[in-house]
């Protein structure tokens, strides 16, 4: 589709992206701290192709998606991506997939997950949805939450930290992990010591046995003082940038 059609017909042009896939996968390996690390999870991450090898970033087309209320029908298309790779041999146990609002706004996505498990023979519990923590709070991401938890899927919240409640969103259920944001990554590997918030989190997290993944991690610096302060997972380009999902890498993972 040229250019000019791209911008008459947005949800044409998106549509045939999907169809014809124009969409990319990557991945980005979360690591487990230790020695040595291991790498159980990865997330998916998407990518448009434009124009032969050029890629577009997503906050250039999920925007558009998102008000075209095209969403689900993305989502859908990364979990059966996801599924069918790991199902020839995935390298980390573990993909977490991303779900929008509207997504787990759709009664149907539940179902649709349960096929595609199904057809992939993939075991539930290796596939985790990471919902924003605003996400969490919402009547439609516990009702999700409790439907792909039937299933043995698992949930991470996204983004813990923006919010000036941390305990609110751990009541979604089937919580296995969370991710907390930038800010609290800087707080949780300054050489200062814990504040009360931060200790305080880390304590209602181990004893509801839900693990915690630094986000934006930057160097391995901070890898060593998040393992200090009993922080069990890390993720950032200071860990590994993202790569296409197809790549052949040879990682360690428990």
């Amino acid at each position: 589709m040229k250019a000019e059609e791209k911008l008459a017909d947005p949800v044409a042009y998106l549509r045939q992206a999907l169809a014809e896939e124009a969409f990319a996968v990557f991945c980005q390996p979360i690591c487990a701290l230790g020695n040595p690390l291991t790498y159980p999870i990865a997330e998916a991450l998407i990518r448009l192709r434009e124009e032969e090898t050029a890629l577009c970033p997503p906050g250039e087309f999920l925007p558009v998606l998102e008000h075209y209320g095209m969403m689900p029908e993305l989502d859908r298309w990364v979990v059966r991506k996801v599924l069918r790779h790991m199902s020839s041999g995935a390298h980390h146990p573990c993909f977490s997939v991303n779900v929008s609002a509207q997504t787990l706004d759709d009664r149907a996505f539940p179902a649709f997950v349960a096929r595609e498990l199904n057809a992939s023979g993939v075991p539930a519990d290796r596939l985790l949805f990471e919902v924003d923590e605003p996400d969490a709070l919402s009547p439609a991401g516990h009702r999700f939450a409790a439907a792909v938890g039937k299933l043995g899927a698992g949930i991470i919240i996204d983004g813990l930290g923006h919010g000036a409640d941390f305990v609110e969103p751990l009541k979604m259920p089937g919580i296995r992990y969370i991710k907390v944001c930038s800010g609290l990554t800087r707080r949780l590997t300054a050489p200062a010591p814990l504040d009360e918030e931060l200790r305080a989190l880390l304590q209602v997290t181990a004893g509801m046995n839900i693990k915690v993944i630094a986000e934006c991690v930057e160097d391995r610096a901070g890898l060593v003082a998040l393992h200090r302060r009993g922080v069990g997972f890390a993720q950032g380009f200071g860990v590994y940038a993202p790569h296409p999902l197809e790549s052949s890498m040879e990682l360690n993972h428990a």
